[in-house]
């Protein structure tokens, strides 16, 4: 983790992936992913973190920071493809909507207000997903609770 805490982002996320292959708990492991997609994020590479961070839940559904880092990306980062899918809550149908990519605020810049809002109601649902599992801090997530 201090090569991700440093900035070494090609680093941590090689020593990320070999943690991946001995660990066999489910729970660590969803960790590890987890982490590969905050990585992947930062680089800017969307599908590539929200299939970590799908890989991260279907081990521990219980990861309120995966739901987190999905919405982020679902309202803020940027891609061409086009969205043709609704939203999707089983961990299998996400990958799927996701693969189809096309974030809400790139949406808006591009003028097309209803694919914008489908983006947006994606990452409403699991900013819910990820306050849903933290209700006793509502100092969590606290752009979801103003949005």
């Amino acid at each position: 983790m201090s090569a991700q805490s440093e900035g070494n982002y090609a680093e941590a996320l090689q020593n990320y992936y070999e943690a991946t292959r001995p660990e066999i708990d489910p729970y660590d492991r969803s960790y590890i992913l987890y982490n590969i997609g905050l990585i992947h994020t930062s680089n800017g590479e969307h599908t590539k973190a929200l299939e970590s961070d799908f890989r991260a839940l279907e081990r521990n559904p219980f990861l309120p920071q995966a739901f987190n880092n999905m919405a982020v990306i679902c309202h803020y980062s940027r891609s061409t493809k086009v969205l043709s899918s609704g939203v999707a809550s089983d961990p299998k149908d996400r990958r799927e909507f996701h693969n189809l990519f096309r974030p809400g605020e790139q949406a808006i810049i591009q003028g097309d207000s209803e694919i914008a809002e489908a983006w947006f109601d994606q990452a409403a649902e699991y900013w819910k997903q990820a306050i849903a599992l933290t209700p006793g801090n509502p100092g969590n997530y606290i752009e979801a609770h103003n949005w």
